[in-house]
């Protein structure tokens, strides 16, 4: 094993050494050509997704080139330090695909993948390759407590594709048990095969505790509930992402400079400006990835109906196939400003991050919608109650996120000297805190090995519940289609 990293090492240092951009080129080139695509629609994913990667960087630093002020006089003003800059899903993405260990915990839940679908134990092919970077993350994560606490480089490797392969494993599992439910929110019927695999969606066993408090105490509440689209409607303009995002710049701006002279006030619309820019902009590069990914999905895809002619397979999609569903942005809308007052309470306990890229809390919404099947009242109650979750998490993991952005050259260029970088919706928050106390569990101490055990039989646990909970739904949906 030790060989073999080394082998890839010694591969992938002077690749890696050019940047993320030609990393990405070259992988997604090889990978597509690898199962059968053509080369120039190979090429074309390739170069999309390097395009992409410069772009969000490019935006990142623009970002944080106009907000490290505001934030810095904030700080001094208040005593309040929210130094940890949401950089959003696209930076880390970038951090992770820059080390070469996601090739190889891509290649494993690729062996996976295959192996529980010969076995019959999942119909789930899961094309979503782009975002095996959230494993990934929980992967490297561990590796690198691991490796500070002096562990072999082998042993740290062990442990982290035994969790990849552990959590990978669930998440393809929870994919054919959401299938019934998105057929129904899509109005498909049970001909369509698309499902999820994303890791968002893993968060459906806590959600799904909220929703049966909720069932049993206050199923009366169910009666004030209210129409998405109708209060997307309602909501226009404000609620879009360029409106949202140039309030986040005012706050940001009157908290770095309260004074109302004309200066400040002609700093603030400048921040607003920005950051509306930026937040559009966020959401265009990001279509990108979904787009650069396309050709290896298809070749995937492909090879795995040519090598099992006849079997039906349900296609493990990444979550925006359901993003027509206006309880999402609806509920994604309120959390928003809900995300930002949160952050501030909780700056004094734990809390780190001033949201701004993930403030659109995509990495929560979808969740909430297919546990709740889209009760909007439930999405905004349970999601208030779950953002802390994903702040604590993002906090925890920003001094990784920060040294590997360091390593792989990806750190923002216009970032203050101690600022880290964290995303503040990251998906898996779960699986961050598991990975966290795995790699508290190598230190040895007694009490963080007495931790992970009782946080991962909690987490094993709770998913089994939710295997149960979800085969009872699916069940009704069964019966009521026959």
């Amino acid at each position: 094993m030790q060989g073999f990293l080394d082998i890839v090492n010694n591969i992938f240092t002077p690749i890696i050494d050019m940047g993320s951009g030609v990393v990405m080129l070259i992988v997604m080139t090889v990978l597509a050509m690898a199962f059968g695509v053509k080369f120039s629609k190979a090429l074309e994913g390739g170069i999309k997704l390097a395009i992409a990667l410069t772009g969000i960087g490019a935006i990142i630093n623009i970002l944080t080139s106009a907000f490290s002020a505001s934030l810095q006089s904030f700080v001094e003003n208040t005593g309040i330090s929210l130094n940890v800059i949401d950089v959003g899903w696209a930076p880390l993405a970038t951090i992770t695909w820059g080390s070469p260990y996601t090739l190889y915990f891509l290649l494993i839940m690729l062996l996976i993948n295959i192996v529980m679908i010969i076995m019959k134990k999942t119909n789930t092919l899961d094309v979503d390759i782009f975002n095996i970077w959230h494993l990934s993350i929980t992967g490297l994560l561990i590796m690198w407590y691991a490796e500070r606490n002096n562990l072999p480089t082998i042993l740290a490797v062990i442990i982290a594709t035994i969790a990849i392969v552990l959590v990978g494993v669930l998440k393809i599992i929870n994919s054919d048990l959401m299938k019934p439910t998105f057929d129904d929110l899509m109005g498909t019927g049970s001909h369509s095969p698309m499902t999820s695999t994303h890791m968002n969606y893993m968060l459906n066993p806590v959600i799904m505790i909220f929703d049966k408090i909720f069932d049993k105490f206050f199923p009366g509440l169910d009666k004030y509930d209210f129409d998405a689209a109708k209060l997307n409607k309602a909501i226009g303009f404000w609620g879009s992402k360029f409106f949202i995002g140039m309030i986040l710049g005012f706050v940001i701006g009157i908290m770095g400079d309260p004074s109302f002279t004309r200066e400040s006030i002609s700093s603030w619309f400048g921040l607003g400006f920005t950051a509306g820019a930026c937040l559009e902009l966020f959401s265009l590069i990001g279509s990108w990835f979904i787009a650069a990914v396309e050709p290896l999905s298809q070749g995937i895809t492909d090879f795995a109906n040519s090598k099992m002619a006849g079997r039906r397979f349900n296609i493990g999609l990444d979550w925006p196939f359901i993003a027509g569903r206006a309880e999402i942005w609806a509920c994604a809308n309120i959390l928003a400003p809900i995300m930002l007052i949160e952050a501030v309470l909780l700056s004094k306990v734990g809390n780190g991050i001033l949201p701004l890229a993930g403030i659109i809390a995509m990495g929560l919404t979808p969740a909430l919608l297919v546990v709740t099947r889209g009760r909007l009242l439930r999405m905004i109650i349970f999601g208030s109650l779950l953002l802390p979750l994903f702040l604590l998490s993002g906090t925890m993991i920003a001094p990784f996120a920060t040294e590997l952005a360091k390593k792989v050259g990806a750190f923002p260029a216009g970032a203050q000297a101690g600022s880290m970088i964290t995303h503040s919706t990251l998906e898996g928050p779960m699986e961050k805190l598991f990975g966290y106390f795995i790699g508290q569990a190598t230190t040895g101490q007694i009490s963080a090995v007495i931790t992970f055990i009782i946080f991962t039989v909690i987490y094993l646990a709770l998913f089994a519940w939710y295997v149960k909970e979800m085969k009872k739904r699916n069940a009704a949906y069964e019966a009521k289609q026959s």
